[in-house]
């Protein structure tokens, strides 16, 4: 196993239309050529360590696993999507009406030929390690055909439904209990249905702050057309398509893709595909965190401060699978050296 202390970590950038793609190469130590993950974060204004504007803390599971595979002998990327990070400001003029799944696709096409380019890489071992949204990416990356396809996938919390479906159920479990909960959510539904079919929205102002934000984001011209493909994009489909070898993980404590529902849809679309694994570790969050206790005993600002804190880890069970199966025989190339 290389040496955790000696990999190096190197600024590195891209042009990619009017704009710059900013990220972080990671480097293990000793002689290549190494395999290597390109990184793909989640959802939101979400950086190349996997750190929000939006949650508080920048101890980002990104980070914590392109420096934790480094010691494993990998090397990985993980780059700012153009809407977050430091570059956000500067790059949001250019962007304002592209964003869209072909503008993410060409995000993740550039850090790939980046990561093939990189001396030392192996440009037919590079993996992908995506969190949350960032498996729709990938997804769509591998499933076109690429140049440099992707030599297996790691999904880190996908989606098992359509994001629309993930988005209600999440907004259904934060407004149920509450007084007039009832009438809250069918004025969410309508405030999507007019979303999806290209109306103005006017949501009740009475709707609970996350709501009100969810649907501002949703709606705000500099998202789109992005919004609207990815509220009915399904990543079960896609993963159905997929050749590669898989690797899919979620969490028994994530709170907003569910390991039971999400996962079996995902293992209902590959069954009989023996291509695709599936874990589900005890106590990961959505960012494979451990999280001690019951979510449903904790605030939904408890939950969030388990993403990014300062004290919070990786959960141990979710990074031995992802090693373990880095590590098999399925890829046998990637095992550790002693």
């Amino acid at each position: 196993m290389a040496d955790r202390q000696a990999a190096s970590s190197s600024e590195v950038s891209w042009p990619l239309d009017d704009t710059i793609v900013y990220g972080t190469l990671v480097r293990p130590a000793g002689p290549g050529p190494f395999p290597a993950l390109a990184l793909v974060a989640g959802s939101g204004p979400t950086d190349r360590d996997w750190n929000s504007p939006l949650i508080s803390g920048t101890n980002g599971s990104g980070r914590l696993l392109a420096e934790a595979l480094a010691a494993d002998g990998i090397a990985s990327l993980r780059y700012d999507k153009r809407a977050a990070g430091p570059h956000a400001a500067e790059n949001l003029a250019a962007l304002a009406g592209k964003i869209s799944l072909q503008s993410h696709l060409a995000e993740l096409a550039g850090a790939v030929r980046t990561l093939a380019g990189t001396p030392d890489v192996d440009p037919a071992r590079i993996f992908a390690l995506t969190n949350s949204e960032g498996a729709l990416h990938a997804l769509n990356y591998q499933i076109q055909a690429p140049a440099i396809p992707f030599a297996g996938l790691i999904l880190l919390a996908p989606p098992g439904r359509p994001i629309g479906a993930v988005g209600r159920s999440q907004v259904v479990a934060q407004l149920s209990g509450l007084p007039n909960g009832a009438e809250m959510i069918a004025g969410y539904d309508a405030a999507i249905a007019a979303f999806a079919a290209d109306q103005p929205v006017t949501p009740d102002p009475s709707l609970p702050e996350g709501v009100l934000m969810l649907l501002r984001g949703l709606t705000h011209p500099a998202n789109l057309p992005f919004a609207r493909e990815l509220w009915v994009t399904d990543a079960a489909g896609w993963l159905a398509q997929v050749q590669a070898p898989v690797l899919v993980v979620i969490g028994k404590k994530d709170v907003q893709v569910s390991w039971q529902v999400d996962g079996q849809a995902l293992e209902q679309a590959t069954a009989g595909h023996a291509n695709v694994t599936f874990v589900y570790p005890e106590n990961a969050n959505h960012v494979m965190k451990y999280l001690a206790g019951s979510p449903a005993a904790l605030s939904p600002a408890e939950v969030m401060a388990g993403y990014n804190g300062p004290e919070t880890q990786l959960d141990p069970e979710a990074l031995a699978a992802i090693r373990g199966w880095l590590a098999g025989p399925g890829n046998a190339g990637l095992r550790r050296q002693a």
